[in-house]
């Protein structure tokens, strides 16, 4: 008793007026705080540590704050929903700034500076060649959709497609390119877009922000020529009047292009699956590459 009697006076302070203070704090014995306590005069108080709340005595002195664990949730899942949102985007950016650097770069590669030089002389021309972006073309062909390829070959491949202006064309896509004769396409282009044969399937642009420079001509609809002549046990459609009348029609491109283009083209490929037809059945012969 004694010895408790001086620890108290030992824990005292001298206050006014000559009284003195116990510090109740600092003995465990002499509060029953739960977590904290601060000191009074003649008393002390009880409080609950961050995110409790309640009188602060006791065993149940102090309760976790729902509330508060809701809203530090909520916090932390909308602040990874902004920082996944913002890492998306900036990776989206860096994505499509590298892709514009690649474009530009085959742009350039495949002589696409040069072309607009040669194009743009031909500005009040109605039947301006377009060079073409490759957005609109993958967008034509459902990303060269294996459904859309209407013929293979030696050359590469074509494909199918609607431009964006409803107009229906053929895509060619070829193997590889040289980079030595990026000049000798470019000119080919140029001289391509310039023929205007109803019997030549016409060239109305191409694109060069691939690796491999695509040509975009016009679409013709009722297959070739083979495709009739050639069907076994199978009556074709196309009576001999008319099969004279194509043969008729591939002549004359022949004389055309050796005789009227300039420069002249010797075209060197002339057979019934180079002999596309129309709805008509008028001969359309492509010009998948010059040989001048």
């Amino acid at each position: 008793m004694v010895l408790g009697i001086a620890a108290i006076a030992l824990l005292a302070t001298e206050g006014p007026n000559g009284c003195y203070d116990v510090d109740e704090c600092e003995d465990p014995k002499l509060n029953d705080c739960t977590d904290r306590c601060t000191n009074t005069i003649g008393g002390y108080n009880c409080s609950c540590p961050w995110g409790h709340h309640g009188h602060g005595r006791g065993k149940d002195g102090c309760t976790a704050d729902q509330l508060l664990f809701i809203k530090i949730t909520i916090g932390v899942g909308v602040g990874l929903i902004v920082l996944l949102t913002s890492s998306s985007w900036l990776y989206w950016i860096l994505k499509k700034r590298k892709f514009l650097k690649v474009k530009e770069k085959y742009f350039r590669q495949n002589g696409g500076l040069i072309l607009e030089q040669q194009l743009s002389k031909r500005e009040g021309s109605n039947e301006r060649s377009k060079i073409f972006t490759a957005e609109e073309l993958e967008k034509a062909t459902n990303k060269y959709n294996e459904s859309k390829i209407i013929g293979r070959g030696g050359f590469g491949i074509v494909y199918k497609g609607i431009l964006s202006d409803g107009r229906v064309v053929a895509i060619k896509k070829s193997k590889m390119v040289d980079q030595s004769q990026v000049g000798q396409f470019i000119n080919e282009v140029v001289v391509l877009s310039q023929i205007n044969h109803r019997n030549i399937v016409k060239l109305l642009g191409c694109c060069l922000e691939t690796e491999v420079p695509l040509l975009v001509y016009e679409f013709v609809t009722n297959g070739t020529l083979f495709d009739y002549i050639h069907k076994e046990n199978k009556v074709s459609p196309i009576s001999w009047e008319t099969r004279i009348r194509i043969a008729a029609e591939t002549a004359g491109v022949l004389s055309y292009l050796h005789s009227a283009a300039s420069p002249p083209i010797i075209h060197r490929d002339i057979k019934s699956n180079n002999i596309l037809l129309d709805d008509n059945y008028t001969a359309k012969c492509p010009i998948l590459e010059l040989q001048d």
